[in-house]
């Protein structure tokens, strides 16, 4: 049986989390500004505050995407905390979907970069020898993903077929969390054919149907995947704004 009490806290919270998403005139304020440093200062005094945290307007790319992992990993810490017990294993896993373009990256034979040497994660692929590698990330929460190392366009099928397996066997079986992963892999089947200047209406349209499936989430444990889906969307999002600034300075202001 669900758990009533603690899907009435976790709905609580989540709707409260929610709120304090980021809305477009939000997102147009960092938008319209050019330097990294001044877009720094205008995310502090909106709701993405949370997100910029830690940030330093003399961070390079990989600073921010480091500071970013690790707010989504919390964030996933945070939600999988308010929910009942059953539900987190699952839940905790969504903190993997993070690492999968780096683990992509290496297992198509990518070399170990410097800020991987101190990122948590990332630290443990590699022995203490200088240029040495593991074959594979046989261990630590990762291990899941290891099939995918010989294959590394499988790394989202692996990290779906553990969600599954976590999922509670008698509740896995939720009309709503059925149709989040059929919205996810409809957004994934267009997303793989779409030319570069669909990626990001791709990406609002996505975001419009997981909201409104939030709305429909009352009292329903798919309400925290859906919750992170819209916060994933929204850390993709600020880290293309901030590592664009980051990187390329002169680059052109969003239209």
């Amino acid at each position: 049986m669900i758990e009533l009490d603690g899907l009435e806290y976790a709905q609580a919270r989540l709707w409260a989390r929610n709120g304090e998403r980021p809305d477009e005139v939000e997102w147009r304020q960092i938008e319209v500004i050019r330097e990294l440093h001044a877009a720094l200062d205008a995310a502090h005094g909106t709701r993405l505050r949370h997100w910029t945290a830690g940030i330093a307007s003399r961070d390079g790319a990989h600073e921010i995407e480091a500071t970013l992992r690790q707010h989504w990993r919390g964030l996933v810490a945070e939600v999988t905390g308010w929910m009942p017990v059953e539900w987190r294993a699952s839940l905790a896993w969504c903190g993997a979907l993070i690492e999968l373009p780096t683990l992509q990256y290496l297992a198509r034979g990518g070399e170990q970069l410097t800020w991987m040497r101190d990122d948590p994660v990332y630290r443990g692929l590699w022995s203490d020898v200088p240029g040495a590698r593991s074959g594979v990330p046989i261990s630590g929460s990762l291990a899941p993903l290891a099939p995918a190392w010989a294959n590394p366009d499988r790394f989202l099928a692996e990290w779906r077929a553990e969600w599954t397996r976590r999922l509670p066997r008698s509740l896995a079986a939720i009309p709503l969390l059925e149709r989040l992963s059929a919205v996810l892999e409809e957004h994934f089947a267009l997303f793989g054919t779409a030319a570069p200047s669909e990626s990001w209406p791709l990406r609002r349209a996505l975001q419009v149907r997981l909201a409104s499936l939030f709305r429909r989430a009352v009292l329903d444990p798919a309400a925290a995947f859906v919750f992170l889906a819209l916060s994933a969307l929204d850390v993709e999002r600020l880290r293309a704004e901030l590592v664009r600034r980051a990187t390329f300075p002169r680059s052109p202001l969003a239209a």
